[in-house]
């Protein structure tokens, strides 16, 4: 993953990255939230989801301390970045100026 991993965020369509755990409770209700959000935005976005277990050099190097957390990215440039969970319609009031 960490290899093609800035190939991913460089996109001109917004990639929202979202580092998570198995474990993690707050991922689990994050999930379907993210899923919902693909479905209703389709090809606008990109959504990846990074196991911090399974990556843990590329969490770290994004100073992910917290699941979840989510990284916005557009061209590669980090746009927006929060850690918890947040509904769908929140989401979107972040993501949608960046479609």
């Amino acid at each position: 993953m960490t290899s093609n991993f800035k190939s991913i965020i460089s996109s001109e369509i917004p990639v929202l990255i979202d580092f998570y755990a198995d474990w993690c409770g707050p991922c689990k209700m994050l999930a379907p939230i993210l899923k919902s959000l693909k479905d209703d935005l389709k090809e606008k976005i990109k959504i990846i989801k990074i196991d911090v277990d399974k990556n843990q050099s590329l969490a770290s190097s994004y100073n992910v301390r917290g699941v979840p957390t989510m990284i916005l990215f557009k061209n590669g440039q980090q746009i927006w970045r929060q850690s918890g969970v947040l509904q769908k319609q929140e989401l979107l009031a972040v993501i949608k100026p960046h479609l």
